[in-house]
């Protein structure tokens, strides 16, 4: 039976990340691959969600609280005005309203652009939907695109740009200059964005999230996408939502409800705490936050990892491997697993375009990402296990 399983699933393959985290299980290496946190979330956010537990909030619910709140926040931190009764779809999670958003604009054959390095749950929903992911290549180390060059990538088939900023998983945070080239070839191309801004709430140095569905002309064909998972430490409540136009948000609806139903009701009533954290909530996470990546960032840089680009958000380090490293990516993170203990993950999952001759053929294979939204004990740890296995000069070395 095996060759009557559908041409749709047949076009999603194992990624060999999969592998490796079974490995690091058997191991039972430090997990900074897995972009989840490890130590607690917020007390109050608890409280509210066993009380809601205790309350018998316990079948399919819509909380529209949650919408009527969402849209004070994009009012104040963005100036969008959106309706929270008919703008807002509230799923299971930002990758369900991804998901539901794909499938509720692209049909097969239409073409759906990247940015490159992409979280590949992207392209597993697009293909899903039937459509074409293209990609828009980001150049190291600054994962820049080359702004003269946007409108190339367009058909008359573009159905949607998709943009994740801050990224997963370099770090970068799209500069405004970058999200007005977006949006003029998005408006020029009469196509849909769509966003995931999961990392809206966690930048650095200063650095300032913009929706893109901020800039003129841009709301009413933009879909965000977003959720509670990060900026609250819940990765496993699935609290997400989808905001766009009444009429798209209405067919991304009608896919949730299908699919779903409701998200879980104790963690909706749980998020109606949680979006009415004071402003000190905010800037302590991104202060914490910001803490980590530095110290990460000083383990790897003394470990030999080439750090060309510090992340302005996000709670991931895309790091080169040292020089004098012949390994690949994952042959690299194999060896880290079971030699030093700690997991990390190689980047050739998170690349789809082929480099360009003066770019260096290789430089997909020699990117590694660490996940830094972890306990100060376990990055302690990691680096303590990490460092044993230095040579001489103080390099990592397998």
């Amino acid at each position: 039976m095996e060759g009557k399983v559908s041409r749709a699933s047949r076009k999603l393959e194992a990624s060999p990340i999969q592998e490796l985290s079974q490995l690091a299980q058997t191991c039972g290496a430090i997990n900074l691959a897995e972009g989840f946190p490890d130590f607690p979330a917020p007390p109050h956010l608890k409280a509210a969600a066993l009380s809601a537990i205790t309350a018998d909030f316990n079948q399919y619910r819509h909380v529209q609280g949650i919408c009527h709140l969402l849209a004070t926040q994009m009012k104040d931190r963005h100036g969008i005005a959106v309706n929270a009764l008919s703008d807002f779809v509230i799923c299971c999670g930002q990758s369900e309203a991804f998901a539901a958003s794909i499938f509720a604009i692209v049909d097969p054959g239409d073409e759906v652009l990247l940015f490159d390095p992409a979280y590949e749950t992207y392209e597993s929903c697009i293909l899903l939907a039937g459509g074409i992911p293209v990609y828009v290549p980001l150049s190291p180390p600054h994962w820049s695109f080359k702004k003269d060059e946007l409108m190339k990538y367009f058909t008359s088939r573009t159905k949607a740009l998709v943009l994740n900023s801050p990224h997963n998983p370099t770090g970068k945070v799209f500069t405004r200059d970058e999200l007005e080239t977006i949006s003029e070839a998005c408006k020029i191309m009469e196509c849909f964005a769509i966003t995931d801004e999961v990392y809206e709430y966690i930048t650095y140095d200063r650095e300032l999230h913009i929706s893109l569905a901020s800039l003129p002309g841009m709301q009413e064909r933009t879909i965000i996408t977003s959720s509670l998972s990060k900026t609250f430490s819940v990765t496993g409540w699935r609290i997400g939502w989808a905001c766009a136009p009444a009429n798209i948000a209405s067919a991304i609806r009608n896919i949730h409800v299908k699919i779903t139903d409701s998200a879980p009701a104790p963690f909706q009533e749980a998020a109606l705490t949680a979006l009415q954290s004071p402003p000190d909530y905010y800037c302590s996470l991104r202060t914490e936050y910001e803490a980590r990546r530095d110290y990460v960032v000083q383990i790897l840089s003394v470990l030999g990892f080439q750090v060309r680009f510090k992340p302005k958000g996000s709670v991931f380090i895309f790091a080169e491997l040292p020089d004098h490293c012949e390994l690949s990516d994952i042959e690299f993170v194999k060896k880290l697993i079971e030699k030093a203990g700690v997991a990390a993950v190689p980047g050739c999952g998170f690349f789809h375009t082929t480099p360009q001759p003066q770019d260096g053929e290789k430089y997909q294979r020699r990117y590694i990402r660490f996940a830094f939204c972890k306990s100060g004990e376990t990055l302690s740890a990691a680096r303590q296990k990490m460092e044993q296995c230095v040579n001489e000069d103080g390099q990592l070395s397998f």
